[in-house]
């Protein structure tokens, strides 16, 4: 047996453990298969700190995968499995990977870009067989290397301290208590897995979830009507969602009339972007005090968290820092700022930890203030009772004939009117002003040639005028990944694409 499934195999071998669209394993199918993929996984090559990335959409042999890394001191590397050939073979080379494997469904892609490279490939379902399923030796801890979602240019390799490849396996226990004690994750009951697995909080809490004694479902990709009928069926009590599925719910409650049996909710984690206030509220209305906000990256792991009961007297906050957390707020010169200020957000951990660039040492030093204390590139203030605001980040600054205007607050000015489903505000340049505010919006009004007028006349007495938007362009939908960030690169394309269809107001 693995030693983090032990006690959950000799206990309930025989309760079902982990299912997704293709099979339901118990807990001690799923200690066997974490067996033979340590076994296969050291055949094709690989040895303790070696690197193996996986490409591949939900399904349980992610996790399986991940476990088996865990547990003989490899680093997994999971790839977004929605990427062309050429972006895999970039975070393959970049993280220096020996073996990469992929499911069915990228078998070709995945093929293509290893090509050449000395990079073996293993496919899911044809290399695991004739491997053993006897318990291996040698376990010790592996880790993880994150990609980050490269919504401003190529993805960064973050590497987290939360693992440490070669350390004692009982080094992992620590991490669940404090899953369990801080996070809130619970044992024993049923958790859901509906986010891509390969972003970072997705797998975390799903792992965390899981080697608690979770029955962890996982499901292949989120639709707001299935998502409903599986949270129903099987009784879910947890699990992790991003805004924009708060979102397509709220859309998919207004245009269908159905709400589901949500009942047996207790705890939705939300995070990985900002969720407004009204779409909050009104999922608050429907679920009850379920959810629970946190705020947090790749490069440092969750930071803050706030209930629904706290939320609900400080709305629009991302929570308190966690125990043994501090959060300051500095100028651009590095002074620590008081409550009601905004300013740019700094991390500081007791254990002094903190997070490298894989490969790029000028990024990781520009992200941190000094050792140990470091910043995600966020801004943001302080209420009086030291609960966060986030304010938008700090490289999203437009700077306006030398005054500063935050993107977050004019989008949430947008949001609150009827026509607007979505916004982006970020910097265009201006032969007067430097730069100026522009918006693409997100609308189901067919009448575009109005709508500019009527969105600054919307603006007055929300936000000073000179932060209104001068340029709008409309689209059907905003390019966001799967945890709802935007992709900026794609609107800087779409906007120099249809420049001439951009409006002034």
């Amino acid at each position: 047996m693995v030693a983090l499934l032990s006690h959950l195999v000799r206990g309930s071998g025989a309760d079902e453990a982990i299912a997704d669209q293709r099979r339901t394993l118990t807990w001690a199918e799923l200690d066997a298969r974490v067996n033979r993929w340590v076994r296969a996984l050291r055949a094709a090559g690989l040895r303790p700190a070696d690197r193996v990335a996986v490409v591949s959409g939900n399904r349980i042999e992610c996790l399986e995968i991940l476990l088996a890394c865990l547990h003989s001191g490899l680093v997994l590397v999971p790839v977004n499995c929605r990427l062309a050939a050429t972006e895999i073979a970039h975070i393959v080379s970049d993280a220096g990977c020996e073996v990469v494997v992929s499911d069915p469904e990228r078998r070709e892609v995945t093929a293509e870009a290893v090509t050449g490279r000395g990079v073996r490939h293993l496919c899911i379902e044809q290399d695991l067989r004739d491997a053993d399923a006897g318990e291996p030796d040698a376990q010790s801890c592996g880790g993880l290397m994150l990609y980050t979602s490269g919504t401003t240019g190529r993805p960064r390799g973050v590497i987290s301290h939360l693992f440490m490849p070669g350390a004692p396996i009982d080094s992992v226990r620590a991490t669940l208590r404090g899953a369990r004690h801080v996070v809130g994750i619970p044992s024993g009951r049923r958790g859901l897995l509906v986010c891509p697995w390969y972003h970072s909080a997705p797998l975390y809490f799903a792992l965390m979830s899981l080697l608690l004694g979770n029955r962890t479902r996982v499901v292949d990709r989120f639709e707001p009507g299935e998502f409903l009928d599986v949270v129903g069926a099987e009784s879910i009590d947890h699990c992790h969602l991003v805004p924009t599925q708060l979102v397509r719910l709220l859309r998919y409650r207004a245009s269908t009339g159905r709400a589901g049996d949500t009942g047996s909710l207790e705890t939705v984690w939300h995070g990985g972007g900002a969720c407004d206030v009204e779409t909050k509220t009104a999922m608050l209305a429907w679920w009850g005090p379920v959810l629970v906000e946190y705020y947090g990256a790749t490069e440092g792991g969750i930071v803050a968290m706030i209930d629904a009961q706290q939320w609900e007297r400080h709305p629009g906050s991302v929570g308190r820092p966690l125990p043994r957390t501090t959060v300051t707020i500095v100028d651009s010169d590095g002074r620590a700022l008081p409550p009601g200020t905004r300013g740019r957000v700094f991390v500081e951990r007791a254990t002094r930890a903190g997070f490298e660039y894989h490969n790029d040492p000028s990024k990781t030093r520009a992200a941190h203030l000094r050792p140990g204390v470091y910043t995600f590139g966020e801004l943001g203030h302080l209420d009086d009772e030291g609960y966060l605001y986030l304010d938008g980040r700090d490289d999203d600054t437009i700077v306006s004939g030398g005054v500063n205007i935050y993107p977050a607050e004019v989008v949430a000015a947008l949001l609150r009117h009827p026509a607007v489903v979505d916004v982006a505000v970020f910097a265009r340049p201006d032969a007067e002003f430097g730069q100026v505010a522009a918006a693409l919006v997100m609308t189901e009004e067919p009448d575009h040639e109005r709508l500019p007028a009527v969105l600054r006349e919307h603006c007055t007495g929300l936000i000073a005028g000179f932060k209104v938007p001068r340029m709008w362009w409309f689209t059907r939908e905003l390019p966001r990944d799967e945890t709802g960030k935007l992709r900026h690169a794609t609107i800087r394309e779409f906007t120099r694409a249809h420049a001439g269809r951009g409006r002034l107001a």
